[in-house]
């Protein structure tokens, strides 16, 4: 089964629909991503004063402003919402079916993995759907959930439309025979061998219908649920990647038809999914189905990105790496066994390390821990264990890494102010708008506002100010920092070495 070789080969076999296609006029034509028009950021409330400051003169704005207190990179990994390393508890062949052990005990092991943040599952329409109007859960969902509260680590998850790894179909049983099939042919590229592959009539009724009570059912208990991060889009093709690669075509009868079914597909998610955020694959468009136009309704409406693979085409790339900073980005990659990496290696540099390293070339928010279609801990330990320090050195810089680096104290008019001076140590932007708010001793409100969405960003540092209530003492005040994502505030710790509260708010006190 090879997934992910598909892209360094061409496609010989031909899509059995005998409608000649057209393409649509309304098709987004290629473009480089740095500078693109995705239209705004998201909005934000109490845009905090973001510079200049001047500090001499009768028109200084932060008049005789003194440094006094500075913080300094944390030295070791900071795990918030919104970045980290994802788990993987169950890809397109299932969870992990590791001899000795009950299924409870190998999803715990995975869970407990201190390297991982997020719990990753994928899972085909079927299995969470028996019968219309009612959503049954496998087991490994419910203990995926149940080790993610218990371990403290958050969740992912993808359902699969269409897969070419389960017979007869992804899609619920009482949907066969009432959605027409349409003929892709066999293959030993990907899948089970020998199978014969079909896809779909998406835009069918019945299709339609099906999908959109299964994502009321299933957005009606998920979205903004306090341990989901973000779930995959439902795109077309082989594991909702949005292709079917090695067939060429689609199954629809013109590719117009094609883009406006998966473009209604996406604003029905999006529609659904208001307070988590989606995650739309990068994918070329290698079957006409309008992945441009979802791409780009996805950075529109503030979800988010992701790819399968890291050695890709120079579109995924490039989308990646110059998405704007406000959006976040998640890289699936599966790493090698112990075993299999050391025959891997060539002019010195292993599989592994090879990966790792394009990892933070483009900037993501996550990277998975997985050991493709062979997941178990041992399998991630087996390497790590040798070889702890890849994964430790991307760690410390995976995502965004916020904190205070300078904190300024000046006096206007008898007001007193702050001004901070944000820096990012991550590789990305922040995934939303960053707020930072003020608090008293016992932790009462005093001010709060934001910065502008994505920042700070790397290599950059970003002053903001509040001006305080007349008598306010600076010291012993404390900062908190939450960050904004589809109008849900998320706490975040900040990613320094100075000491944090327990509730993670950074105490003001002179240091320098």
């Amino acid at each position: 089964m090879k997934r992910r070789s598909f892209i360094t080969k061409s496609a010989s076999a031909g899509l059995l629909v005998g409608i000649p296609w057209s393409k649509p006029q309304d098709h987004i034509p290629p473009h480089n991503w740095d500078g693109y028009d995705f239209g705004p950021p998201p909005t934000i409330e109490n845009r905090m004063n973001q510079g200049p400051f001047s500090t001499y003169g009768p028109s200084a704005t932060a008049p005789g402003a003194d440094v006094v207190m500075v913080t300094t990179p944390a030295k070791k990994p900071i795990s918030n919402y919104g970045k980290g390393f994802v788990t993987y508890v169950c890809d397109e062949v299932g969870p992990p079916k590791t001899k000795g052990e009950t299924l409870r005990e190998s999803i715990e092991k995975l869970a407990k993995f201190p390297l991982g943040d997020v719990l990753y599952i994928r899972v085909d329409w079927r299995d969470i759907q028996k019968e219309p109007n009612k959503l049954e859960f496998p087991d490994h969902w419910h203990l995926t959930f149940e080790m993610a509260k218990k371990y403290g680590k958050r969740v992912a998850f993808r359902i699969q439309l269409m897969s070419p790894v389960i017979e007869p179909e992804s899609m619920p049983d009482f949907l066969i025979g009432k959605v027409p099939m349409v003929k892709l042919g066999t293959t030993d590229e990907i899948g089970i061998p020998n199978k014969v592959h079909y896809a779909p009539r998406y835009d069918h009724p019945e299709f339609m219908k099906a999908f959109k009570k299964m994502d009321d059912l299933l957005s009606a208990i998920y979205n903004g649920h306090e341990l989901v991060e973000y779930v995959d889009t439902c795109m077309y093709g082989f594991w909702g990647e949005g292709h079917s690669w090695p067939f060429n075509g689609n199954p629809f009868p013109d590719n117009h038809t094609a883009e406006k079914t998966f473009v209604e597909i996406f604003e029905y998610q999006a529609a659904n999914w208001t307070k988590t955020p989606l995650v739309t694959n990068t994918q070329p468009d290698y079957n006409d189905v309008g992945n441009a136009e979802v791409l780009d309704r996805t950075i529109r409406s503030f979800n988010w990105l992701r790819t399968d693979t890291i050695f890709i085409e120079p579109s995924q790339i490039d989308a990646l790496s110059n998405r704007p900073p406000w959006i976040g980005a998640t890289i699936e990659q599966g790493i090698r066994t112990e075993q299999e990496n050391n025959t891997s290696e060539i002019e010195g540099i292993t599989r592994n390390e090879n990966i790792i390293s394009h990892i933070k070339d483009v900037s993501p928010n996550y990277f998975s821990l997985w050991n493709w279609h062979n997941i178990a801990l041992g399998n991630l330990l087996g390497y790590y264990e040798k070889h702890p320090e890849p994964l430790d050195e991307l760690a410390m810089v995976l995502g965004y890494n916020v904190r205070p680096s300078w904190i300024w104290h000046f006096e206007k008019e008898g007001y007193p102010g702050l001004i901070l001076g944000l820096v990012n140590d991550g590789v990305c932007g922040v995934p939303g708008a960053l707020y930072i708010s003020v608090l008293d001793n016992d932790g009462n409100l005093i001010t709060t506002g934001s910065i502008d969405p994505g920042y700070p960003i790397p290599g950059k540092v970003r002053q903001a100010s509040f001006l305080l209530p007349k008598g306010t003492v600076w010291k012993n005040l404390r900062i908190k920092a939450e960050i904004e994502v589809k109008g849900v505030r998320h706490q975040i710790k900040w990613a320094c070495e100075q000491k944090l509260e327990e509730d993670g708010t950074l105490r003001l006190k002179q240091n320098l």
